[in-house]
């Protein structure tokens, strides 16, 4: 546990990747994997919070080790949020790798902290005046970021948001309608003792309210793929037809060009794009998983597809950019701690790129959907506005919001430019999305 939370801390890995490597290659116990998960995603969630909490236990003005300030917020992190094991045991398991990855004296700190924390408490957030920084410690979320959401969205938004990614999302998955029908998928599910509940973002959405789905027969043979809801609707709005020929530009890992492909009811022909060589197979994978046959899955840089395809090709084109993933904080904790201002901007830059290169590809009159999942204002709505204003022949579709479905229009929030889905309105990730219509 303490080498996964250091290799996700230091080489900035992805939290829910090496988690599910380390489950599988280690073939760890099903009792076990619960508690594993929690610890690792709750004190990677916390971290900020959690150095908070021991800073005043610390006497040394010395560098800690990384592995010796990881052993102290993990358990921490266990004293604190979790009541599955007693306090006692923590202290010892801690001690007890303080001296296997170290020596006495390490572990004799390691037992005076956490037991001064044990017998002192720790001391409140309240005591911190400045309500910025009172949010970004009780969230754990970098003070920059906090005050930049803040400068977008407000504090309250930022508040619920920051508190919203501290908290776990339901699993949802997508039937393919061309197997089976949603009803049927949910009354199997049902009677295998899951509790299901249909999703308002698409026809094809399911939300796992309580049990297993990737162990049922339906996920394993390809009946059911895992979406999130949000990222089910950009290929709702899409609005895709049998016959079409379109584009998906930045395709892996294949959840919404397969969905493009079934709402297509696998008639025309979908070319899929990725920067990323092994990702590619991915999206092969998917399609065959889901027995999808008009995908051509191919490698390449969506900045440079004019070298394959004359100008005015596809019917319609998804670009689900390549963003800096702070919409999906909840599932990747780490991310938060790992983007910078500058990742930001140099993202936006490459949104920009691929939007303008792609966007001759498109016939006259087609639709082009730009997505990602991030909250930022700079690679969302000001990446659409600047392409909107180099290029006069596109416009954001004026049937785009009359085409969401209700609970958005009622609850969501939709500019000029496209609509932001916050994760604390819909349970969803944080997502942002717009249909832009080519006219001449």
């Amino acid at each position: 546990m303490l080498d996964l939370l250091l290799r996700i801390d230091e080489d900035s890995g992805y939290s829910h990747l090496l988690i599910n490597h380390e489950i599988n290659q280690r073939n760890i116990d099903a009792k076990d994997v619960g508690l594993l998960t929690e610890v690792v995603y709750g004190t990677m969630e916390r971290k900020i919070t959690l150095d908070y909490f021991i800073e005043p236990f610390i006497e040394s003005k010395g560098k800690l080790d990384s592995w010796v300030k990881m052993v102290l917020r993990m358990s921490v992190y266990q004293m604190v949020y979790l009541d599955k094991v007693p306090a006692h045991a923590i202290i010892n398991e801690a001690v007890e790798i303080a001296k296997q990855r170290g020596h006495q004296g390490i572990a004799s700190f390691v037992n005076g902290v956490l037991r001064n924390i044990q017998r002192k408490g720790l001391r409140k957030t309240s005591e911190i005046t400045d309500e910025v920084e009172r949010l970004s410690i009780e969230t754990s979320h970098p003070k920059w970021l906090v005050e930049r959401w803040i400068s977008h969205y407000g504090f309250q938004v930022t508040k619920e948001m920051c508190e919203a990614n501290l908290s776990r999302k339901q699993l949802t998955v997508r039937v393919q309608p061309l197997r089976i029908s949603r009803e049927e998928a949910m009354e199997k599910l049902d009677e295998q003792g899951l509790q299901t509940k249909a999703s308002d973002f698409s026809s094809q959405g399911i939300i796992i309210e309580q049990g297993n789905v990737l162990q049922t027969d339906l996920f394993l043979d390809g009946y059911l793929t895992v979406q999130d809801q949000s990222s089910m609707l950009a290929t709702e709005m899409l609005d895709v037809e049998s016959g079409m020929h379109v584009l998906d530009a930045c395709s892996a890992p294949g959840g919404k060009v397969t969905h493009i492909a079934e709402k297509m009811n696998d008639e025309g022909k979908v070319n899929a794009y990725d920067l990323h060589k092994k990702k590619i197979n991915l999206v092969k994978d998917k399609a065959t998983t889901l027995k999808l046959s008009i995908i051509d899955a191919k490698n390449g840089d969506a900045r440079k597809l004019q070298e394959l395809h004359e100008d005015e090709t596809f019917d319609r084109i998804l670009i689900d950019a390549p963003c800096s993933g702070l919409g999906v904080i909840r599932n990747k904790p780490d991310v938060k701690y790992n983007k910078e201002v500058k990742d930001i901007q140099r993202l936006a830059t490459i949104q920009l790129d691929i939007i303008t290169k792609v966007a001759p590809l498109l016939k006259k009159g087609g639709l082009l959907i730009y997505s990602t999942c991030t909250v930022d204002v700079e690679e969302n709505e000001e990446v659409v506005k600047k392409f909107l204003q180099s290029n006069q022949n596109f416009s954001v579709d004026q049937n785009f919001s009359e085409a969401l479905p209700p609970i958005i229009k009622q609850d969501g929030n939709m500019n000029e430019y496209g609509l932001q889905i916050f994760p604390q309105t819909y349970g969803t990730d944080g997502f942002f999305m717009t249909r832009l219509i080519k006219q001449s």
